[in-house]
């Protein structure tokens, strides 16, 4: 019935704003998209706007020679009703069986998840969850399934507006909720901010998700977008900008990100200020060096490898030198010495866009510049694209093997540990981006490297 109800009100609306749908994008070289700002598929900050869906949209929009401007839905309702009233071209990752639009084909199917606190102690079963309050984001399709169970298992559904899952998360991380539900891509995420969060119980089903088109010319762009998504999926334009957003999310167990959530508090008070000073010097972004530093020395200036890699940012003898380091363990001299190196390094590779350049970099971090260059080369020969991290952390391990790191003057290296290093550092980065404010540098001068 609520969804009946849902139907008709959509329909009316259609009718009414009949007047107000935007012309068709060529008319002005703009493709306008309605989309609802969450950390999994699109944010913004500041005049940078990032995503899953940002660069899937924008992709699509580059492939018809257009431009494109983003509207933010409050919440599902209006991102539904701003495509049945055609007042955008398409609204995106919107649940597939609105029956007055139309839908591409699916791009991400999700799993629905009740997330409880580590601290309760249920429900562990769908027959617990009868009589419990659970929330959930205003409009999600997940309230529908709650409320789609048998009367034994059904709970209290309290639809939430104005959050979304990642907030909903907060409050039972916070105790302010005992029960969410949410898809588990945003669980996946919110565990990485969030470790005292338990995944209760899996609900049935799965739903799929795609673009929705309403307005005149619907079914026209419903057929450009599926054949650019189908395009997208055989060329691997899909899987690289999945892997760019949620490649690393699954890295550091619960227990990881716990600790270095209690570091953040002990720690980085201690040296905030020698990484943002660093940044100043840069231009790369001061939670980035951080969560370098971490993965190098856990924040420990005088951390010291069995092969005399020392300091906070762990430098060797020889990029020691080169960089006229004077003492390793000075936190401050390390922190700004690796830092310049790793801006040395994102400017040896010129062709890749951020923030694949960024990860390439750290793998040379890790590995040396010439180690690197020898995986640039098999990677042309196994025709994966060198300036793509997606591609490179598939061929960064093959140093390990006899038969590859033979035919290079560098010889063998552990490019599997550059590919983990990586990726964890992409992990903390997230974590600092969350709860540490950006810090602006005060000279106007200064390098920026743009991680988003």
């Amino acid at each position: 019935m609520a969804k009946l109800l849902r139907l008709i009100c959509c329909l009316a609306l259609a009718g009414l704003a009949a007047c107000t749908r935007i012309d068709p994008p060529e008319a002005d070289g703009r493709l306008v998209v309605a989309v609802r700002e969450t950390p999994a598929f699109f944010q913004q900050e500041g005049a940078t706007a990032s995503g899953f869906e940002h660069d899937l949209v924008t992709a699509f929009a580059d492939s018809l020679g257009l431009k494109v401007r983003f509207i933010k839905a409050v919440d599902s309702y209006e991102l539904n009703d701003l495509a049945v009233a055609g007042r955008v071209h398409l609204a995106a990752s919107m649940p597939l069986g609105n029956g007055a639009l139309q839908f591409s084909t699916p791009i991400r199917t999700l799993t629905q998840w009740i997330v409880g606190h580590n601290e309760s102690l249920g429900p562990h079963q769908l027959s617990d969850l009868g009589g419990q309050t659970v929330e959930v984001m205003a409009g999600s399709p997940l309230a529908d399934t709650l409320r789609g169970l048998d009367e034994k298992s059904r709970p209290k559904v309290v639809e939430v507006p104005g959050v979304n899952e990642m907030e909903l998360l907060a409050r039972v991380a916070e105790h302010k909720a005992e029960l969410a539900a949410v898809h588990g891509i945003h669980l996946d995420l919110g565990i990485n901010f969030y470790p005292e969060l338990s995944p209760l119980i899996q609900l049935p089903g799965k739903l799929e998700f795609g673009w929705a088109f309403g307005g005149e010319k619907a079914g026209e762009m419903r057929a450009k977008a599926d054949a650019f998504i189908a395009a997208a999926r055989a060329d691997g334009t899909l899987a690289r900008i999945h892997d760019r957003y949620f490649g690393h999310i699954k890295r550091i167990n619960a227990e990881g990100i716990a600790k270095f959530l209690d570091d953040t508090r002990s720690k980085l008070p201690t040296w905030r200020r020698h990484f943002q000073s660093a940044q100043d010097l840069s231009g790369i972004d001061w939670r980035l060096l951080a969560a370098l530093a971490y993965q190098e020395s856990h924040w420990d200036p005088l951390a010291t490898s069995p092969t005399n890699v020392r300091g906070m940012m762990m430098l060797t003898e020889d990029t020691a030198d080169y960089l006229r380091v004077k003492n390793r363990l000075d936190a401050n001299e390390s922190i700004r010495a690796g830092a310049r190196y790793l801006a040395e390094l994102v400017e040896q590779i010129p062709d890749a866009k951020h923030p694949d350049r960024l990860w390439l970099a750290l793998s040379a971090y890790n590995l040396g510049m010439g180690h690197f260059r020898g995986a640039r080369a098999i990677a042309q020969k196994m025709k994966r694209d060198p300036d793509v991290w997606y591609d490179m952390k598939q061929v960064l391990p093959q140093l390990a093997r006899p038969e590859i790191y033979a035919r290079l003057k560098s010889g063998a290296a552990r490019g599997g540990e550059a590919v983990i290093m990586v990726e964890n550092i992409r992990s903390y980065y997230d974590i600092l981006s969350r709860f540490e404010p950006a810090h602006i540098s005060p000279y106007a001068a200064a390098p920026s490297f743009k991680l988003r």
